[in-house]
């Protein structure tokens, strides 16, 4: 009996040694299949990998999006996300609007910090730093690769300029912007001016404001909230003798806000309203600009051109679009919103957004996407396709914003982000509302930036 025990007992030790292994492999195996398919290698199918019925695996990703500018463009973001799923039946898109470009920030930092992230977002493109910081979202670099031909070469240098740093690539342009003038051309005949020549210099854009203001209505209009910074910065590019020069380096880690060339910008648009009195005094509210176009309680303003939808939809009148008149040179930062991923999420999600963010920026989307809301596509072939082609041709003023890309640059971003722009947006504002002088103002935004970038500076 003691003997057959034993017998009995070794072969009990090597049944558990057996199936312990074969679970150690199955555990390495399922490891290195996540690690392939989270980097887009060794030939991981994006939807998933194969149930035993020959299915494919469902995923579904949680896709923020935010809105700033007019039009339903929920609806449209809904019906792009529905045409992705009928693509990719295994994949699933819960479009999630979250408010502004700062409530989406604000509530993806929330979830990077409870470590539930959403899988896809838009963000503002200048987030790269912030996110680089806390160490919260996937270079692209290993699924564009992947991808056949040069995939980033379709898209427009400037707007790369805020989704690459130190050679990575970390989010893809999607609803980018420049700035723009727009003008009612029938006030401009009405005031005896050329509808089709826009004021060209700032020196022309005093005149002919001054010529097209009347009792209730103002020249011209510059929003100074919301992107206050932004609105300073194309005053600030247009100004500037050295074409490549900006308010930041391209590492994110050093500004240069009080410089004499940039004191001129801001004191023009102080002066737009406090000396030529063409403008209205103070802060403008951001929505308030366009809704004033409209009822044409302005006949200029200046604002983004991803408005450009929602103003050929509801002006009563005829309206153009121009570039930003200059002062030495052509200038307008670019703007809005990237496409990233997010580290601290399934591997087998990260694929599937990858694929959500190539089906979003595919030519015929993005065309789409532009004549829907505005927004210049970002990708040249999407002005070669047959309904871009049409759209141009029958409202031309559809590839202002892109022909301006020659004349754009980087937007506002450095590390600290929040903080650096809010120095800068504080003291703007201020200048607006006549409080205190712009020399006075950009050395104190400039000092208030240094000590937010102090620590990214050892």
């Amino acid at each position: 009996m003691q003997m057959q025990a034993k017998w009995m007992l070794l072969l009990l030790l090597c049944f558990t040694m057996l199936v312990g292994c074969g679970q150690s492999g199955s555990s390495n195996a399922g490891q290195a299949a996540d690690k392939a398919a989270g980097q887009g290698i060794s030939g991981a199918e994006p939807s998933g990998d194969k149930k035993p019925n020959g299915g494919e695996e469902n995923i579904e990703l949680t896709f923020y999006y935010p809105i700033a500018v007019g039009g339903p463009l929920t609806s449209v973001v809904e019906n792009m996300t529905k045409k992705f799923t009928e693509k990719h039946p295994n994949i699933t898109v819960k479009p999630v609007y979250t408010g502004s470009y700062a409530d989406t920030t604000t509530k993806i930092q929330a979830g990077i910090q409870a470590q539930q992230p959403p899988d896809v977002a838009v963000m503002l493109s200048t987030e790269l730093f912030s996110m680089l910081d806390t160490n919260a979202i996937l270079p692209l670099d290993d699924f564009i690769a992947k991808e056949s031909g040069d995939v980033l070469q379709d898209f427009y240098p400037a707007f790369l300029a805020n989704s690459q740093v130190e050679g990575k690539t970390y989010s893809i342009p999607f609803q980018r912007s420049t700035i723009v003038l727009y003008y009612n051309k029938d006030v401009f005949k009405e005031a005896d001016l050329d509808p089709e020549q826009p004021p060209k210099t700032w020196a022309d854009l005093v005149e002919v404001a001054a010529k097209v203001k009347k009792a209730g209505r103002h020249g011209i209009e510059v929003p100074g909230s919301g992107f206050a910074y932004w609105m300073f910065q194309q005053f600030a590019l247009q100004n500037m003798s050295d074409p490549k020069q900006n308010l930041m380096t391209q590492d994110g880690k050093k500004v240069f806000f009080d410089t004499p060339e940039n004191i001129e910008a801001l004191q023009f648009w102080h002066d737009l309203s406090l000396k030529h009195k063409v403008m209205p005094d103070g802060v403008i509210e951001w929505a308030t600009v366009p809704t004033d176009f409209l009822e044409q309680r302005t006949a200029m303003m200046i604002h983004t051109t991803g408005n450009l939808t929602n103003i050929k939809n509801n002006a009563k009148f005829d309206f153009g679009v121009a570039f930003l008149p200059m002062s030495k040179q052509y200038g307008s930062p670019t703007g809005g919103g990237n496409l990233y991923i997010f580290k601290d999420i399934d591997p087998k999600k990260q694929v599937a957004a990858w694929e959500f963010i190539k089906f979003m920026t595919e030519p015929e989307q993005a065309a789409q996407w532009s004549i829907d809301t505005g927004y210049v596509a970002v990708r040249k072939s999407a002005y070669e396709t047959d309904v871009m082609k049409t759209y141009a041709a029958d409202f031309p003023q559809s590839v202002v914003a892109r022909d301006q890309l020659e004349h754009a640059y980087a937007e506002l971003s450095t590390h600290n982000n929040g903080k650096v722009s809010k120095a800068l947006t504080d003291q703007v504002q201020a200048v607006l509302t006549g409080t205190t002088d712009a020399a006075t103002a950009l050395k104190k935004a400039q000092e208030e930036a240094e000590r937010a970038l102090k620590p990214f500076n050892k």
